[in-house]
């Protein structure tokens, strides 16, 4: 059997992408925002942050750009505009956004060689050039990393964890036998500190 690496690299950005995305399913209006760390994250900002991210790299970078429009990127924008969605921006619309940058990105792994070239302006001059594979890898580094966030996040609202909506991905055990594990882990921490 013949392997594509293309394929592999797709398929894990797409996973990725879903596996942040599935994160704010069943969440109130209130939790998929409200920030949960002192740092301020958020699931809807998650979600607002990396399409955003995504939209430069597989749109900008690869002479791809998109008709979107991102004001949190504007010059004179409140500084981490990007990291929480306002009152005014809907959770419709934020997950439209996610959406639509899931879409462009694998339409732009669809359609280019892995060895396109791009430019990202925002990095050190000596590092600007890259290559669709490269880009791909980043970001799915990146999707994974804010999946990870999200999932602590998630927990942390209503203790629902899990890989993929199919796949919790978890030690089998009932709620006491969670109970116990965390005690366990506490007792050690302590005899430890």
């Amino acid at each position: 059997m013949a392997f594509d690496p293309k394929d592999d690299l797709r398929a894990f950005l797409e996973r990725a992408w879903d596996a942040l995305l599935w994160k704010t399913d069943g969440v109130s209006e209130y939790d998929v925002r409200r920030p949960m760390t002192p740092t301020g994250t958020n699931l809807l900002g998650l979600v607002k942050h990396v399409a955003s991210v995504s939209f430069g790299y597989f749109g900008d970078v690869l002479g791809r750009p998109t008709n979107e429009s991102l004001p949190w990127f504007d010059e004179g924008a409140e500084q981490n505009a990007d990291m929480w969605a306002t009152a005014d921006e809907t959770r419709a619309e934020i997950m439209a956004l996610g959406q639509r940058a899931k879409e462009h990105s694998l339409r732009t792994v669809d359609e280019l060689p892995l060895d396109t070239i791009g430019s990202v302006p925002w990095w050190p001059e000596n590092r600007r050039e890259v290559t669709l594979q490269y880009l791909i890898v980043h970001m799915v580094a990146e999707l994974n990393r804010h999946a990870g966030h999200a999932d602590i996040v998630r927990e942390l609202i209503d203790r629902s964890v899990g890989l993929r909506a199919d796949n919790d991905n978890m030690a089998e055990g009932d709620s006491a036998w969670w109970t116990d594990y965390y005690a366990r882990l506490e007792l050690a921490a302590r005899a430890a500190g």
